[in-house]
């Protein structure tokens, strides 16, 4: 595969680098499993001449993937996943000291998010590596003479695997794509304690807000809300939680919530967090009934998960008391706040989920994009899961960092387990 001339990217303020250096370094204190698997991809160079096209968030712990994934010998092309994301610190560390041209500033508009994408896509990568599948659907809409030298992408978050599923399903998904989201050890820990942790620490820095003795609604019980559901129950608040599907409202009420529709828990509600991935949970209507006060952000990818344009037709007019709040002043006379523009809270006002949960997520897209350089010309142009024996080594490398034993079944027990005639 050629290499082609890159340019250093497009970030904030270069003189950064040094302080971004200096937290990447610290990120990976906490990330054990990515460094052995780092060290593993510099002897063994499994990515060899693959250019990889990333869109993903700009943080210190995705600098470290990117470390990895040079170290493999791949050469990546990065640009920001959502335009409040980027830490600008890293992205001009990445550029400057690490050589990995970076296209992020935090708080781009949409044309410059847009033109970042485009800087990426013009290295002609060969694999994708996405959180949303902004970079995919890019590729897909408006550069369809790229795809014949494309051998697969990587997903990392729910949003972007629902979109792929429907690319399947309508017979357009351009190559294969492994769904790093689908790993056990991915959305059983980031997505639930990642997003639950960072979540809070969103709210918490925007706001100041004290969250014991307040009621926190949680739209959506998937693991994400499970998350921020037990965090916000941690630290004292009153949890709602509403939802669409009856079997995830069942476990809502049986871990202990209060469960109602979004129309009811607008009245009650004094902190909103969306964690769907669907569109406009939050409308007009809920905004209209909310408490004078009430505290509303999003912590799924996109901020269309709360119609902020209904919210804008309710509004006499806004300021902004605080960074990363925006006060809407209804014509009903109450206020509404909404946190990081209705983007992820988690990453607009925080730093994103803990570099020790996302040891394991990155973990997963390190050996996922090995698996698909290796085994490309097998696969189908489908949604694939991360093979178990992936996810398993994920665990265990994660275990062993935490110095965990567990046991191993004797000769017996496995023939038990793989027979059908024992009974009782």
């Amino acid at each position: 595969m050629q290499t082609i001339d890159r340019p250093l990217g497009d970030v904030k303020d270069r003189s950064l680098a040094e302080s971004g250096r200096s937290r990447i370094e610290w990120s990976a204190t906490f990330m054990p499993v990515l460094a052995q698997i780092r060290d593993r991809f510099a002897r063994e160079k499994p990515l060899a001449g693959v250019r990889i096209g990333a869109c993903l968030h700009v943080t210190t712990e995705t600098a470290n993937l990117m470390l990895a994934l040079q170290a493999g010998g791949a050469e990546i092309e990065l640009c920001a996943s959502n335009p409040l994301s980027t830490q600008d610190d890293v992205a001009a560390a990445l550029s400057e000291i690490y050589a990995i041209p970076t296209h992020a500033i935090k708080g781009e508009d949409n044309a410059t998010y847009y033109k970042h994408i485009e800087a990426v896509v013009a290295t002609k990568p060969h694999m994708t590596m996405d959180d949303g599948c902004d970079l995919v659907t890019t590729i897909y809409t408006k550069h369809n003479h790229l795809l014949a030298d494309m051998i697969g992408g990587c997903e990392e978050t729910t949003t972007g695997v629902i979109r792929l599923h429907a690319m399947e399903k309508d017979g357009v998904l351009p190559f294969p794509v492994v769904a790093v989201n689908d790993a056990l050890t991915k959305h059983m820990f980031d997505n639930r304690y990642g997003t639950g942790q960072s979540t809070i620490d969103g709210i918490i820095r925007a706001t100041n807000v004290l969250i014991a003795g307040h009621t926190l609604v949680v739209v959506g019980y998937g693991w994400c809300g499970r998350g921020v559901a037990s965090r916000a129950k941690g630290l004292g608040a009153h949890v709602v939680v509403t939802e669409i599907d009856p079997r995830k409202a069942l476990e809502a009420a049986m871990d202990g919530f209060q469960v109602m529709p979004i129309a009811e828990a607008a009245k009650v509600g004094d902190v909103f967090v969306t964690v769907t991935g669907n569109y406009h949970v939050i409308a007009g209507e809920h905004f209209a009934a909310m408490k004078d006060g009430a505290i509303v952000c999003n912590s799924g990818h996109f901020n269309d998960e709360l119609d902020l344009d209904a919210l804008e037709a309710l509004a006499t007019g806004k300021d902004r008391p605080r960074p990363f709040v925006d006060a809407y002043r209804l014509k009903n006379g109450r206020t509404v706040r909404v946190l990081g523009e209705g983007r992820l809270i988690n990453l607009a006002a925080a730093e994103g989920h803990p570099a020790a949960v996302m040891d394991m997520s990155f973990a997963n897209q390190a050996m996922a994009a090995a698996y698909l350089a290796q085994n490309h010309a097998s696969l189908e142009k489908k949604v694939y899961s991360v093979p178990d024996e992936i996810d398993q080594e994920v665990a265990q490398l994660k275990l062993r960092a935490m110095k965990i034993a567990i046991d191993t079944p004797t000769a017996e027990q496995r023939k038990y387990m793989a027979s059908w005639s024992e009974g009782t």
